[in-house]
């Protein structure tokens, strides 16, 4: 008889270490047998992916500027919130599902998928003859880009050792940064000077030039996924958990419609809105129960929420949204509305923001290479975060340069690390078999935190405005500012014949916009509280220097 076969049976405890030893740090054996690409081919497929979530986050907000020309031409004022809600609603809903796809599935095949699905939902949206036409397109769009920012981390993951990780999160997140404020600037460009098409086929080129580099230069190597790669087809769609997926669908619909709804179509106390509220409730109570179900499997598998860095670094990134993406879109509105200014010039008096961002993204990249831990900087950062959000909550009508340039640095500085931290966390506390689905589940949890908090902001804003202007008493129905364009206030009282009550306007307008900036605040201090909550890990030591149980922790 073998020695194997003298070998006893595990014990069932051995089972259980084992099982989630699979769920631990990879060993470094892993690592070390791992080929990476180098040269030309690692810097071409960095290009890629950096164009790639270039594209991701200027489809966001590139067409904001463009909504007066769109709503023009087709004459459909009552679609505008679908504009938006139906690419937040595909790409939030379906960015967990991508974890497991990706999990399962050729990863480079998966992603050229998803660019694919974005590039159609582009074109569509650019030759779209009617609104409809176009709400179709924005939400196919949404598709594709619900898997290009997890996908973009993953191919990282696959193509670089830990160690020389922070680097390259580093320029993608600035990339995120450049294009969350570099969006209004095009945008308003290619409305004023050429269509607002052009916010949709400048995506064509560039999707495509990055789809021909991934094809040729991406060659993945996993080690952790060639027993799942050899699995039948069909097994490993049904692995997809695609109960969870269908009630986790609709249940972020209903919670995102009536976010959008609320308030602005229906009153928040009227039957549609709170239907929507009970049936998200109700969906996500029978979601929970799939998931401990479906365990490892489900969606947001529950062993990720019993590991402290992990549950810490969704809860970060889930306020992180929450804080970041309402203060990028209210301080473009503070600088029309308030300084009188097109979109393109909010756009280019939010430089310090993105240029801070982005100098703090590439510079932590390079701290934490050096240094070896993300603490060092996530920690200060948005220690800096929410110090520059509570200054900017001292702005007002008459604020001078200095302060709104100063202060936006003193943000930016500490927004910049929050794009890549996340992401990290997980990839220096997981194997890589399980980081794409703790990549998706981050990148979900930053997505709904911003998408939750722009309507929340939008409804104390418009609260504030409309408090404002009732208490002062100047005999002006506040939803007439509320309807109209941010740059329109005074043209619409010079129609009215009131500029008298101009300072009063805006004076209201900075009341709701101060109350937008206070969620901020409060949505960066919590972000700051979920990273003291991060333990001190190294990804200079090597994945397997010691081995994290993915199990519920009590102590540090």
């Amino acid at each position: 008889m073998s020695t194997h076969d003298k070998e006893p049976a595990p014990t069932p405890v051995a089972e259980s270490v084992a099982d989630d030893k699979r769920t631990s740090t990879p060993d470094a054996a892993d690592e070390a047998a791992t080929v990476y690409p180098s040269g030309l081919k690692l810097t071409l497929i960095i290009v890629s992916l950096c164009m790639c979530v270039f594209l991701v986050a200027l489809d966001q907000t590139i067409i904001a500027p463009a909504l007066g020309a769109i709503t023009a031409e087709y004459k459909s004022v009552k679609d505008i919130g679908w504009y938006g809600s139906a690419y937040l609603l595909t790409t939030t809903a379906l960015q967990p599902m991508y974890g497991g796809i990706y999990k399962r599935f050729n990863v480079k095949l998966v992603y050229l998928g998803a660019v694919f699905m974005f590039e159609v939902g582009s074109l569509v949206c650019g030759v779209a003859p009617t609104s409809t036409a176009f709400i179709v397109g924005r939400a196919v769009a949404g598709i594709g880009s619900a898997g290009l920012f997890s996908g973009s981390i993953v191919i990282l993951s696959l193509s670089m050792p830990l160690a020389k990780r922070p680097l390259a999160f580093g320029l993608i997140g600035g990339m995120w940064g450049i294009a969350s404020v570099a969006g209004p600037l095009l945008g308003g460009a290619f409305t004023e000077h050429a269509t607002w098409r052009w916010c949709f086929y400048v995506n064509l080129p560039i999707g495509f030039l990055a789809m021909l580099i991934v094809f040729f230069s991406l060659q993945v190597n996993r080690n952790d996924a060639s027993a799942a790669n050899q699995k039948p087809f069909v097994r490993r769609i049904l692995e997809l958990d695609l109960p969870g997926t269908a009630i986790f669908i609709p249940a972020i619909i209903c919670l995102l419609l009536a976010l959008q709804w609320g308030g602005a179509d229906y009153a928040w106390n009227s039957a549609t809105i709170i239907g929507l509220f009970c049936g998200f409730g109700a969906m996500i109570a029978i979601f929970v129960g799939i998931q401990l179900w479906q365990g490892d499997k489900g969606t947001l598998p529950p062993r990720l929420f019993a590991n402290r860095d992990v549950l810490c670094a969704m809860l970060f990134a889930m306020f992180f949204g929450a804080g970041f993406f309402p203060l990028i879109y209210y301080l473009s509105l503070y600088f029309q509305a308030i300084k009188g200014v097109s979109a393109v010039q909010a756009g280019i008096k939010i430089l310090p923001l993105l240029l801070s961002t982005v100098l703090m993204s590439i510079m932590s990249g390079v701290i934490i290479t050096i240094t070896g831990f993300y603490n060092v900087v996530i920690i200060p950062c948005m220690a800096l975060f929410t110090v520059g959000a509570g200054l900017i909550t001292t702005w007002d009508i008459d604020t001078p340069l200095r302060e709104w340039f100063g202060y936006q640095v003193i943000a930016g500085l500490g927004i910049g690390a929050g794009f890549q931290v996340g992401v990290l966390v997980v990839q220096t506390v997981l194997p890589q078999e399980w980081v794409p689905v703790g990549t998706a589940c981050v990148q979900f949890f930053q997505a709904l935190g911003g998408a939750v908090f722009i309507a929340v902001a939008q409804t104390v804003f418009q609260n504030g405005l409309i408090d404002k202007i009732n208490a002062d008493d100047i005999g002006l129905d506040p939803r007439i500012f509320i309807n109209s364009g941010a740059s329109e206030i005074k043209s619409v009282l010079e129609r009215m014949g009131r500029v008298d009550a101009l300072d009063t306007v805006l004076e209201a307008y900075m009341s709701g916009l101060r109350n937008t900036f206070y969620i901020s605040v409060a949505c960066a201090g919590m972000a700051f509280l979920c990273v003291l909550g991060l333990r001190w890990k190294s990804v200079k030591k090597g994945p397997g220097a010691k081995k994290e149980e993915v199990v519920p922790e009590g102590g540090a």
